[in-house]
């Protein structure tokens, strides 16, 4: 089956009426897509053993350049079924309609049908996935900078998304934390300088939980693994079987040439003072990246900071030589 099928296969889709339209065709064709309440829907691509479930909005759809969700395209690539759930705005996904659509899946044994079942998402999809993972016991879990809740009695310190508090998070599939007991393995990655997310993640401590925390990559992992070309195959690996901390810190090491990453990692050694070792990052970028203007311009302003120090400090004066952690 798999079809190599977008939205803009024929006449550029223009309104939300007309990509409505053409996602409930195209699922027609390949699965199915249906609403499921007000503010969600469902696209299901029929394709192999292994699933895919994704969780995403209908303006990332929209903003992609098929105009198909992000997990539609990677799985068509590597020939897995996927689900997706596509939420119409800042929902989080909590709705009793969303909570029946699992519902129904489980009493229709759905997910029994496949070998293999990775739940995805990042930031509310990140939560999203945690959730409702617990409808495929034994799914793997990959989630990026995931909320556990925005319940404000157990994260009264994270004000972010401050409206969608008046959202019901006690109810069914509420509390992520609690909802990935039944799952096989659970990846979660975050940058820990992120205090909040770093937060979010504590209360995900559980022994199958394998935390891979990622200095220097910000607030919006997702897109920064995305540029750095593993994203992809993290969850290719995830739906293999074959993801581990190993595999993962492997395919990481890609980020030593990707400039935001490499910026963000400048900027932290400056903020410590840290010239010896800032001066030997920028060296090693230019060596391995060649044409990095500002990784240039700041090697010379550090190689004369340290030229001045040399002049002014007592010879005994030791420079830095053990980094922060990255």
């Amino acid at each position: 089956m798999n079809k190599d099928v977008s939205l803009c296969d024929a006449k550029p889709v223009t309104s939300r009426e007309e990509w409505f339209q053409r996602i409930d065709a195209i699922g027609e064709d390949l699965g199915y897509f249906q609403p499921v309440g007000q503010r969600h829907s469902a696209f299901f691509l029929d394709d192999s053993p292994t699933l895919l479930v994704t969780f995403e909005t209908v303006a990332e759809c929209r903003a992609r350049d098929d105009q198909m969700p992000m997990g539609y395209g990677l799985a068509k690539t590597v020939g897995w079924s996927h689900l997706c759930l596509i939420a119409d705005g800042e929902t989080w996904y909590r709705d009793p309609a969303v909570y029946g659509y699992f519902d129904r899946l489980v009493d229709d044994a759905f997910f029994e049908d496949f070998d293999r079942v990775v739940f995805y998402g990042a930031g509310m999809a990140g939560y999203a996935a945690a959730a409702f993972s617990v409808t495929a016991p034994g799914a793997t879990v990959l989630a990026i900078q995931p909320f556990a809740t925005l319940d404000a009695r157990i994260t009264p310190w994270d004000r972010r998304h401050f409206g969608q508090r008046r959202l019901d998070f006690a109810d069914r599939y509420g509390y992520a934390p609690e909802m990935v007991e039944g799952a096989g393995e659970v990846f979660l990655i975050y940058d820990p300088a992120q205090t909040l997310d770093s937060m979010h993640a504590a209360l995900f401590t559980r022994p199958f939980v394998t935390k891979l925390p990622c200095p220097n990559l910000g607030g919006e992992i997702e897109t920064a693994l995305g540029e750095i070309g593993i994203l992809a195959k993290l969850i290719e690996a995830a739906g293999q079987g074959r993801l581990t901390a190993s595999v993962f810190w492997q395919l990481f090491r890609a980020r030593r040439d990707h400039l935001p990453y490499l910026r963000r990692l400048l900027d932290r050694l400056d903020a410590a003072e840290r010239p010896h070792l800032a001066a030997m990052l920028c060296r090693n970028v230019l060596e391995r990246v060649g044409s990095a203007t500002h990784f240039r311009n700041r090697q010379g302003e550090l190689e004369a900071e340290l030229l001045a120090r040399r002049q002014c400090e007592p010879e005994t004066a030791a420079p830095d030589q053990s980094p922060p952690a990255a």
